[in-house]
């Protein structure tokens, strides 16, 4: 028994330390001073660039609002976080902020003071991210026009309002770490896995969470549902989500370039990332993403075609002529689309996923893809949020999982009231 109560105090007091060390150390103070020299332009348009890849804007910047001033809401199971402004104003923005205050915020999530940043800025990727590119990302940001803006209270719960509960959070799932090259891989596989797991931190949003939020495994793209939007983010190593092994480099970057390829059209939250940052990259690092994607180990289906239940034949009736009246003008009377327009919904590996959040929300909400510049006039599909009932969207989507080949489980009155009510909240 005293054994035993040893080692509890023994584990307790371990979490103690873990939770002291991730609160307070490394939260002292850093005495260099905010630069005086303004940056050379080559290294602000590597900055800007870099940006980009990061899709910092789109955070950091409020509809309607000065672009980087902050003030953007992101919703979160716990409240609402609120972006910061990183203009170089003095009293609101990072204008007293040196590079080491910066690169200390990228690598370990502390802010100027040494307060513990809370993760919806993605510090659990950007750790990862080089010293030379924290300083021109910085000396970016310090070559804007400075914006006055306070920063936002954060809404959050108690206890997640806490530093505490944070530096806890801290010490389960964070750690800080650099990007090291796999010298077993090219420079081009290295450069991806560069931009994958760090900048872009594309595990952000393919990777699951657990109940506190935390990344299961930040690096293995398995999928996730992304919280409070509704979007499923699909697996990018599952052949039956998204993943790429199967398809050619070419594809890959026109999709991420374009956000329409062959193979597939970006729709929802990715369709943002491609409309403000993959759309701007280098062919070459478009590339690189592309080879590091396609050789991500493929992970087996967890699902039976045998053993995938099937619909009644009255909600397969149903979603039959509901799918005539509604989709077939432009799908086609066999699911089989117009090329470069409307998708196939046969054989589309969208339409038969496992989780069907993202397929609720197009017929919902409508379905986009980006205005690019290899795609300037995107075909999109309008919302039938107000057409349909819940019983009308199950009775489709189960009708096009089961036909023209397809053999899927169909989709619950339950499942899409859900998540309808849900988007009210």
């Amino acid at each position: 028994m005293k054994r035993a109560l040893l080692v509890l105090a023994g584990l307790v007091g371990g979490l103690f330390l873990l939770v002291w060390m991730s609160a307070f150390w490394g939260g002292q103070s850093i005495n260099e001073t905010a630069p005086t020299m303004p940056p050379s332009s080559d290294q602000v348009a590597r900055g800007a660039y870099l940006a980009r890849a990061g899709n910092c804007m789109l955070c950091h910047t409020e509809r309607g609002a000065a672009t980087y001033a902050g003030g953007r809401p992101l919703a979160t199971p716990f409240g609402t976080v609120y972006s910061s402004n990183l203009t170089p104003d003095a009293e609101t923005g990072i204008g007293r902020w040196s590079a080491a205050h910066f690169r200390r915020a990228l690598h370990e999530g502390r802010s100027r003071d040494g307060r513990l940043l809370y993760p919806a800025f993605p510090y659990t990727h950007t750790t990862r991210v080089s010293g030379a590119d924290a300083d021109a990302l910085f000396d970016f940001l310090r070559s804007l026009p400075p914006v006055h803006r306070p920063n936002l209270q954060h809404r959050l719960r108690w206890p997640y309002s806490t530093q505490a509960a944070l530096a806890v959070w801290r010490a389960i799932y964070f750690r800080a770490g650099t990007f090291v090259e796999d010298p077993a891989r090219g420079r081009e596989w290295n450069r991806g896995a560069y931009l994958v797991q760090g900048l872009g931190h594309c595990g952000a949003c393919h990777t699951s969470r657990d109940a506190l939020g935390g990344l299961r495994d930040a690096m293995d793209l398995s999928g996730g549902l992304i919280p409070m939007q509704n979007w499923y983010a699909p697996s990018l190593t599952a052949a039956g989500e998204a993943g790429v092994a199967e398809w050619s480099l070419e594809d890959i970057q026109t999709l991420l370039q374009t956000g329409n390829s062959p193979r597939g059209t970006v729709q929802g939250p990715m369709a943002g990332v491609v409309l403000h940052s993959t759309q701007f990259l280098e062919p070459g690092d478009l590339r690189a993403m592309a080879v590091y994607l396609k050789s991500l180990p493929p992970t087996p289906a967890d699902t039976n075609p045998l053993e995938v239940p099937k619909a009644a034949g009255a909600v397969l009736a149903r979603g039959g002529k509901l799918y005539e009246q509604h989709c077939a003008a432009c799908h086609g009377d066999k699911g089989e689309g117009v090329r470069g327009a409307y998708p196939a919904l046969a054989g589309n590996r969208a339409v038969t996923m496992p989780v069907t959040a993202n397929l609720v929300q197009v017929v919902l909400h409508g379905g986009f893809a980006p205005a690019t510049r290899g795609n300037p006039r995107p075909y999109g599909m309008p919302p039938f949020a107000t057409t349909l009932s819940d019983a009308d969207v199950a009775s489709v989507l189960s009708y096009l999982r089961a036909s023209w080949g397809n053999a899927a489980a169909p989709v619950s009155e339950l499942a899409v009231s859900q998540q309808r009510s849900s988007q009210r909240e």
